[in-house]
């Protein structure tokens, strides 16, 4: 087994990481304070290729695969969560199910605009009395003559209102199953739909630099042609998504921790106490030693799901247990850097401040930590 990069591996993640240093870190705080969506980082993320990495460039991606799209993830989170969710959500969420599932005349139509990063799309699956039962959706969608009729609402959902989100994918109740289970359907839902409402931006304690929306669908009718995938798969749709969307939001989290080093390390190096560095202190060090470690061992996690994925082996179990520690670790990296910082580490200004506030979320969003654990636990036939 060998995890080094390849030079094309190797330049991407150096491309990603000098525009996370030069482009996002010197705005991104001015966002977060005005809760604004930074949408010049967007564009220039667009023109970069990143939306478009791991798609083939027959529908107008760079031809990578899923596994650049987390290097990528991790250098951008690095430095700021908010952008690294934004492009997460808008290829793991947005455009694979599409590419993934959909017909020739929905690819057409999507996706050159959103592996372009002219446009954005989000996953409606949470709603807000369902959380992590995604299986108990209760919003539904009624074939009525050519259309489908769609009432319900989903909540927290990424990349949902911004200027230049195009659609929304909703699952929901098609019908019943021959057992008397809910039959679950994925229908595509163009941005400025009659019935189709957004409500305004949540306020959040993280991430506050990305867009999250509750939504509404009142009789909100679109085409029948508008089903994405095959009738009642949509739970199976969704699960294989989320089960991809886990090893990127693995690589999001290490990403965070290891800007947790970074930054840790810098503050050390320059903080004098007691006439001399803090970082000379072993107390210190130990704490830094142990977040690298943390570090270190997430991606090692996150890689191998990755590459079991790409070889199209099973990979639920191991996407499972990258998110699960990463999320975890980053959380840890947060407090310890924080701790580190002082004082200075509660104040907005440096960048600790912010991943503490962003970590919480990754033991939450795209399945719990508890979630990961059940999936764990099952995959070994517990």
């Amino acid at each position: 087994m060998d995890f080094r990069l390849s030079e094309e591996q190797e330049a991407l993640r150096e491309s990603v990481r000098d525009f996370a240093r030069e482009v996002v870190a010197p705005t991104i705080a001015e966002h977060y304070e005005q809760h604004t969506f930074p949408y010049e980082i967007i564009r220039q993320m667009g023109k970069m290729g990143l939306f478009g990495l791991p798609f083939p460039e027959e529908h107008g991606g760079m031809g990578g695969d899923y596994f650049a799209l987390c290097l990528a993830l991790e250098e951008l989170a690095r430095v700021d969560s908010s952008v690294a969710i934004t492009l997460e959500a808008a290829v793991s969420l947005g455009a694979m199910p599409i590419y993934r599932f959909g017909t020739d005349e929905q690819k057409a139509q999507w996706l050159p605009k959103l592996l372009s990063g002219e446009a954005l799309a989000g996953f409606g699956l949470t709603e807000p009395g369902t959380g992590s039962d995604a299986g108990g959706t209760q919003t539904r969608a009624v074939l009525d003559g050519d259309e489908w009729v769609i009432n319900g609402s989903k909540a927290f959902i990424t990349n949902s209102g911004t200027d230049i989100t195009a659609l929304v994918t909703v699952t929901a109740v098609t019908g019943t199953k021959p057992d008397g289970s809910k039959e679950l359907s994925t229908i595509i839902v163009p941005s400025g739909t009659p019935g189709f409402s957004v409500a305004p931006g949540y306020s959040k304690v993280g991430w506050t630099a990305s867009d999250t929306h509750e939504l509404t669908f009142d009789d909100c009718r679109v085409p029948a042609a508008n089903l994405l995938g095959e009738r009642g798969r949509g739970f199976a749709q969704f699960l294989r998504i989320l089960d991809e969307g886990r090893i990127a939001i693995a690589a999001l989290a290490v990403g965070l921790a290891q800007g947790c080093v970074d930054e840790s390390v810098k503050y050390a190096n320059e903080r004098q106490a007691f006439g001399r560095p803090i970082g000379a202190y072993q107390a210190i060090q130990f704490k830094v030693a142990d977040m690298e470690m943390k570090a270190h061992t997430a991606r090692l996690a996150y890689y191998d799901a990755a590459a079991r994925m790409l070889a199209g082996e099973p990979f639920k179990r191991q996407a499972a247990i990258a998110k699960l520690h990463a999320s975890t670790i980053a959380v840890d990296n947060a407090r310890e850097a924080t701790q580190i910082h002082g004082g200075y580490g509660f104040m907005n200004e440096y960048p600790v401040a912010r991943f503490w506030r962003d970590s919480k979320i990754l033991e939450i969003g795209e399945g719990t930590s508890e979630v990961q654990r059940m999936v764990i636990a099952r995959d070994l036939g517990m």
